[in-house]
């Protein structure tokens, strides 16, 4: 894969790859159309999950390419959920209408994300003790999954989620000075802060 290594130009000093403007792209595409609510956003989140395969294995991130397929499995059946909704589940127009957790689910959900992230650190350090962050790493690893989880359900809640994610990529990718993961992560945090104003009115339209 010496083609995912072509370095297209340097930000910050740091050289910019194939993989990495690709993989970029898509991911901007797919939360754009997510929060547009569109459908086609899952087609272009398995060209997505594809470029995040090539990225890990070509940067030997093995933690994170094992967790490829459970993603693109959440990809899958977000986007039957999202064609295929149950009668109670259609909008006026007869698509998946947003909804929202109840506050009890939100404290459980919480507690899952902390658990896990903590547990899955504490792995990430014993195997792979040159990463810097591991517990920062694997916390943002466990959000990304919970909101991909929550927008796979239509949960308006799942764009709060990504804030939190888009935040700590920031200061992740900031703190290693990773220039250009950084700005694609203020363009997610700019449209995560659309999209929830734009699901909120969704919800409000029973949309």
């Amino acid at each position: 894969m010496e083609w995912a290594n072509l370095i297209l130009f340097s930000l910050g000093g740091r050289p910019v790859v194939l993989a990495d403007l690709l993989s970029s792209v898509l991911g901007l595409c797919c939360v754009f159309l997510a929060g547009r609510n569109s459908k086609y956003n899952f087609w272009v989140g398995y060209l997505y999950a594809a470029a995040l395969f090539v990225l890990f294995w070509t940067r030997n991130l093995y933690a994170n390419l094992l967790l490829q397929p459970l993603s693109l499995g959440i990809n899958i059946v977000g986007h039957y959920r999202w064609t295929h909704p149950r009668e109670n589940e259609k909008s006026a127009d007869n698509k998946l209408k947003v909804s929202m957790l109840d506050w009890k689910s939100r404290a459980v959900g919480l507690a899952a994300v902390l658990v896990c992230a903590l547990g899955w650190g504490y792995v990430l350090d014993a195997l792979f003790p040159a990463d810097p962050h591991p517990y920062l790493d694997t916390l943002v690893t466990v959000l990304i999954l919970s909101a991909q989880l929550l927008s796979a359900m239509k949960k308006w809640d799942c764009w709060i989620v990504w804030l939190f994610v888009n935040i700590s990529q920031i200061i992740l990718h900031l703190s290693v000075g990773n220039m250009l993961m950084s700005i694609v992560s203020g363009l997610y945090l700019a449209n995560g802060l659309w999209s929830l104003y734009s699901w909120i009115k969704l919800y409000k339209n029973n949309g």
